[in-house]
């Protein structure tokens, strides 16, 4: 007969804790009944007391009760152990009631963890055997659990059937996974279970809802297990190892779970089932879709692309250079540098490249895999013996800790008196020693682990792992991104999985999942450089999110790196930009163009791509769209410029109105036509009128464009030919489709916000007034604020030659009109101080409404320019160039037109970047740091601080040339 276990046990270490071995030696032999147990109990105290001083959970189970003890140490192990699982089966046979099965389950788990424990700390099992045989316990725990949940549903009339071959719940199987499937189950582990269900083999009531019954059997069978009652637990119940899980009920169908991963199935799921083992339930039907999942699992042929994204699953692990030191104390021997993982990792991903055409190469063992490819010729031995003489010593070390206190933690403590404990169980007599064993083991598998696809490029971030897979946050990636500088890395890690779930358009091919598998860590490096690592996330994701297609706009990020950088920069720093691209990746499609990166006063090609997109346009709604797709790429390229540094304020200025304009040209062509297909022809003339920003080519990414229109008619009482309309209602008819081509929301966005009310007579007058209607009333009745208004003015659109040069004629004649000088003078004072009262800034980032900002320097020049033009003085829409033009003719002084030039040329610098990035109310003083440090070098200074002194100082300077000016 075999021997008992007591004769086997084998002294583990040293006693780190003599009182507490002491007490529960006191309680055991208490309760001792006779002289033969007493005799037992004291040989065995020698291996037994640095197990009860070590470990606090498992003396409170040997002190509970001493009668499983001394059963443990009478019986044989691999004798007792059979007991054990035939009582455990034999739970769900008898007709116990809930809570009675609950305890008796509880009760036997007890008595498995002791005898595991022992036969484990003595020396009687190797890790095999007690792997084994704490995955044996748990498939007879989940088969008795499972036998009970289908009894009480039968005696609630829901289910139908008795058990028979096809289970206790014929339809429903599941698989053991990860290292319960491959037998290899830890101490504390839970379990992951894959549950599946074919709904036609369902034997359940009419009334019953298949989908709710058998979730609710998952959910019943779970709680059995993992809830914690008086005895304490039997097993964490993970059942999220299923596809995408966030989305799917606990039990999915068979058929919707081929398609998931036939279509979306990612590597890691892949590496997953190959430890998949049926276990529950029906076993039939989970070896035939086992077999059906096989193409999915193990392909014969792999492509670079998939070959390299197999490897990412290693080279998501940050592998520690020589130098870097990996301590003991703190370490995760399953996730950290070194540990477990890395193994596995390895092992697993050979496997998925080679076992399609090797099923020698398939075992779901770890150790026996590393074996098999060492004997396929693709380990070296020497790597192989390491590898494996380290994995065995980890998962001893990993049990260990678990024993402590019953907890599923696989990290050493950092307290030197923990860790002595688990040194002792470990069988080392000092925490020296110890220490100095799990360092060297840890160096030795990652230095291993860093060799493996060395040539690759990594995955990781020299600031630590970043690993994506499976449906856990890995707690090595939270500490990464909580080094990146991310607020919430849960919510990071959350996202990034999601996306390589396939649960968005640009990841959901496989080719897209693969790219993307590159460029999440490029993505993370990139948004941790911009220093506002959330707001660029944020921005990124909703952008990235919104692609129709991911694989073109990937593949160029990883090809232009210096692009990718910039795009992410320009989301950490430009909400606005952002949203665009959001709402629009179209937007994007303008980086194709080799003309993106051209200067901004080099002819893009973008106005003529504009005008032609509506001439080919099939009606006047189309071109409004196709004007619309072409402005948003290329206003898009403009703000990326400015952003970016790489254009100065009168660029962008110049590029935002060339492209305002050109809408113009393309649209009221479209608009005209539009107006003589509903009221017929009218034999006439019309120009179009831009004043303000776009009249000066000074527009931001968010100008209004402030517009008029001029019309002369042939004949003054022809009519249009369909409707007969009057010149005045067919031009009025003209200017406003106009005004809603430019400005009326379609299905690819906006344009314009239009303002009419630089018009003669303002608001009250006519959309549209006649050329000599607007020469009357330029004569006769406009006020001193319309003619600085008309400094600006130049026709942008007419339908001839002809007729704009008059137009702008008569723009220059009223404009050279005599006038007082101190009248205007004084009507430009008063109109400032109007402003003040009425419209006061806004804070110190006003820069339009600040004494000595733009408004004064716009006053100042059109001031100059209107009391001067009758004498011949220069008339230029530009403030710049009317300084420029006007100092070079004396009618200004270079000491007042300097400052106020450059206090203008400074605040338009800030105001394009803020306009280009920010929302309307946005501050830029609360905007981050990184930002902040860009509005400073657009304004000359290197810290915001010394930008805030240039600004008042320049203002300063700029309100006393004003006021000289108007003196």
């Amino acid at each position: 007969m075999a021997q008992p276990l007591a004769e086997w046990l084998r002294p583990c270490g040293p006693v780190v804790d003599a009182g507490a071995a002491e007490r529960a030696h006191e309680i055991i032999v208490e309760a001792a009944d006779g002289g033969g147990w007493r005799t037992i109990l004291d040989a065995a105290w020698p291996s037994l007391a640095p197990v009860f001083a070590a470990s606090p959970y498992l003396s409170s189970l040997a002190r509970r009760s001493p009668e499983r003890l001394r059963t443990i140490l009478e019986t044989n192990a691999a004798a007792r152990l059979d007991d054990l699982i035939a009582a455990t089966l034999a739970v769900g046979a008898e007709a116990l009631e809930l809570d009675d099965a609950k305890k008796r389950l509880r009760l036997l788990k007890s008595d498995a963890h002791l005898l595991t424990a022992l036969a484990d700390l003595g020396g009687v099992w190797d890790l095999q055997a007690v792997t084994g045989a704490l995955t044996r316990f748990a498939d007879a725990t989940v088969a008795a659990a499972l036998e009970t949940v289908a009894r009480i549903e039968r005696g609630k009339g829901r289910l139908l059937a008795e058990p028979g071959a096809e289970g206790p719940i014929a339809g429903l199987f599941g698989f053991a996974m990860g290292k319960w499937g491959a037998s290899e189950l830890n101490y504390s582990s839970d379990i992951d279970l894959s549950l599946f269900y074919e709904p036609e083999a369902l034997q359940i009531s009419d009334k019953v809802e298949p989908q709710a019954f058998i979730d609710r059997c998952a959910q019943q069978l779970a709680s059995l297990l993992s809830e914690r009652t008086a005895e304490g637990y039997v097993f964490r119940v993970d059942l999220r190892l299923r596809p995408d899980p966030s989305t799917t009920p606990p039990v999915v169908r068979a058929n919707a779970a081929l398609i998931y991963y036939e279509t979306v199935g990612q590597n890691w799921e892949r590496a997953a089932f190959i430890k998949a083992r049926p276990m529950m339930g029906d076993v039939a039907r989970a070896g035939a879709f086992l077999k059906e999942l096989e193409p999915f699992v193990w392909r014969r042929s792999l492509d670079y692309g998939a070959i390299a994204d197999v490897h990412s699953i290693k080279r998501q692990i940050h592998v520690y250079r020589a130098d870097e030191r990996l301590e003991a104390a703190g370490a995760n021997l399953k996730l950290g540098a070194g540990g477990i993982r890395e193994i596995e990792f390895f092992v697993q991903t050979q496997q998925l490249i080679l076992g399609g055409r090797d099923r020698a190469l398939r075992s779901p063992r770890t150790l026996e895999a590393l074996e098999g490819l060492r004997a396929a010729g693709h380990v070296l031995e020497s790597d192989a013996l390491e590898l494996s003489a380290a994995y065995v010593k980890l998962r001893s070390w990993e049990h260990r800790i678990q024993m402590l206190e019953d907890e599923q933690t696989h990290t050493l403590p950092e307290d030197d008196e923990a860790r002595a404990r688990v040194a002792a169980l470990s069988g080392e007599t000092t925490i020296t020693a110890f220490d100095a064993a799990v360092s060297r083991t840890l160096k030795t598998v990652n230095a291993r682990y860093g060799n493996l696809f060395s040539e690759a490029e990594p995955l990781s971030s020299p600031l630590g792992s970043l690993v994506f897979t499976g449906v856990d946050d890995d707690p090595a990636t939270l500490a990464t991104l909580t080094r990146m500088g991310f607020s919430n890395p849960q919510q990071v890690s959350a996202t990034i999985r999601a996306w390589h779930h396939g649960r968005i358009p640009a990841t959901r091919t496989e080719r897209g999942r693969e790219l993307f598998t590159r460029l999440a860590p490029k993505l993370l490096e990139t948004l941790r450089l911009t220093g506002a690592p959330d707001a660029a996330f944020g921005r990124f994701s909703a952008f990235f999110s919104g692609l129709k297609a991911g694989v073109q706009v990937q593949s160029l990020f990883l090809a232009q790196s210096t692009l990718f950088d910039m795009l992410v920069e320009v989301m950490a720093f430009s909400p606005r930009l952002a949203s665009t691209l959001a709402r629009r990746p179209a937007a994007l499609d303008a980086v194709f163009d080799r003309a993106f990166f051209a200067n901004l006063d080099e002819d893009s090609g973008a106005a003529a791509e504009i005008i032609a997109a509506a001439h080919d346009a099939a009606s006047f709604e189309a071109a409004m769209d196709a004007v619309r797709r072409v402005q948003h790429e290329q206003a898009f390229r403009v703000g990326f410029q400015v952003i970016s540094g790489a254009a100065g304020s009168r660029e962008a200025g110049g590029a935002f109105s060339d492209l305002a304009q050109a809408c113009v040209q393309a649209l009221a062509p479209a608009a005209l036509a539009e107006t003589a297909r509903i009221g017929g022809d009218l034999d006439g003339e019309a120009a179009v009128v831009a004043l303000g920003k776009l009249g000066s080519r000074e527009m931001t990414a968010t100008s209004d464009l402030d517009l008029m229109t001029v019309y002369a008619p042939r004949d003054p009482n022809a009519v249009s030919l369909g409707k007969g309309w009057a010149a005045e209602t067919f031009f009025g008819r003209f200017t406003q489709r106009l005004i809603a081509a430019l400005s009326a929301p379609t299905a690819e966005g906006e344009l314009y916000t239009i303002d009419m009310q630089l018009r003669p007579s303002g608001a009250k007058g006519p959309v549209a007034v006649t050329l000599n209607s607007f020469e009357r009333y330029y004569a006769d009745e406009a006020d001193t604020w319309e003619f600085l208004a008309l400094t600006r003015a130049r026709v942008v659109w007419s339908t001839s030659e002809g007729f704009g040069a008059d137009v702008a004629a008569a723009i220059e004649a009223a404009l050279r009109r005599p006038r007082d000088r101190a009248t205007v003078a004084a009507d430009v004072l008063e109109m400032r101080r109007l402003m003040e009262r009425e419209r006061p800034p806004s804070g110190l980032w006003d820069m339009k409404l600040n004494p000595g900002g733009l408004v004064d320097a716009e006053f100042a020049a059109q001031f100059l320019q209107i009391t001067a033009a009758a004498a011949g003085g220069p008339l230029r829409p530009g403030t710049l160039a009317a300084f420029e033009a006007l100092e070079a003719g004396g009618q200004v002084s270079q000491a007042l037109a300097q400052p106020l030039a450059a206090a203008w040329t400074l605040q338009q610098s800030l105001t394009q970047l803020v306009r280009a990035a920010l929302d309307s109310k946005a501050d830029p003083a609360q905007e981050p740091e990184p930002f902040q440090a860009r509005l400073a070098r657009a304004g000359g200074c290197e810290t915001l601080a010394a930008l805030e002194v240039r600004l008042a100082e320049t203002r300063a300077a700029a309100r006393a040339a004003f006021a000289a000016v108007l003196a």
